[in-house]
């Protein structure tokens, strides 16, 4: 059974005594045992108090990016090994915005994704079409080639650690959302993919998170659909009440 998921991507936000403030908000607000799994992805200098902090909830704390190296000379770079150190054992990789601000192409997404899976990590795994893209009709082929490139060569044993988000990158920040209906489209191609790439079995037990400005007024609409498992929750995540109503979405 298909695990729903979500997922809170802090991006650059958020000192530490901003991350102090929202975690205590957080544990305030949440329901003991809530029906998602619930992770918060804080910022790099954040990650070892959010995980103190969240130690003895059911709130996973993810790291949002991880060089593929073991080490090395990687000027400003972070390990699988130095977030397993403190405790951090899911990683999202992929995001729209390290794709595009950071050039990671698929190949360099293959690598850090085999490297977390080689130190038993969790991944997030991002994809999605830009605007230009998803216009020229061009979305379906743009993910296929995404996962492709970076996921499919994996074993299926790998496929129990990874978590598949999509990212319509033109939705991401813009207050634009995906209809239920594209997100569902989207969702059920990707399951598809992986029924023929990897197996039914991968398919039916791979959560896909949805992407894009969800918020606590759409959120139960976008995770009624059959092939929606959760979401990767951007700036609504940075608010407590509106991060917690969306978990209660399902």
């Amino acid at each position: 059974m298909r695990k729903k998921i979500v997922a809170g991507n802090w991006k650059m936000n958020n000192d530490l005594s901003e991350t102090e403030e929202l975690i205590s908000q957080l544990k305030l607000q949440m329901v003991k045992d809530p029906e998602a799994t619930v992770m918060v992805a804080p910022s790099f200098t954040s990650l070892y108090p959010a995980f103190q902090a969240l130690k003895d909830t059911p709130i996973v704390v993810a790291a949002q990016n991880m060089n593929a190296a073991k080490s090395g000379a990687y000027t400003g770079e972070v390990s699988a090994l130095m977030l397993k150190s403190i405790g951090i054992n899911t990683v999202i990789l992929g995001h729209s915005e390290r794709r595009a601000q950071f050039k990671e192409s698929n190949e360099m997404l293959a690598e850090k994704v085999k490297t977390a899976i080689d130190n038993e990590m969790d991944v997030i795994f991002c994809f999605g079409e830009e605007l230009n893209e998803r216009k020229a009709g061009k979305h379906f082929d743009v993910v296929e080639t995404q996962l492709k490139e970076s996921l499919f060569q994996l074993p299926k044993s790998a496929w129990k650690n990874i978590i598949l988000a999509y990212e319509p990158v033109w939705a991401i920040g813009t207050g634009e959302t995906a209809s239920p209906e594209q997100a569902q489209e989207i969702h059920a191609h990707v399951r598809s993919l992986l029924e023929k790439n990897v197996g039914k079995e991968v398919a039916e037990n791979t959560s896909i998170l949805y992407g894009g400005s969800v918020k606590p007024n759409n959120a139960s609409e976008i995770f009624a659909k059959d092939d929606v498992d959760g979401g990767l929750i951007g700036g609504a995540s940075l608010n407590a009440v509106d991060f917690v109503k969306i978990v209660n979405a399902f």
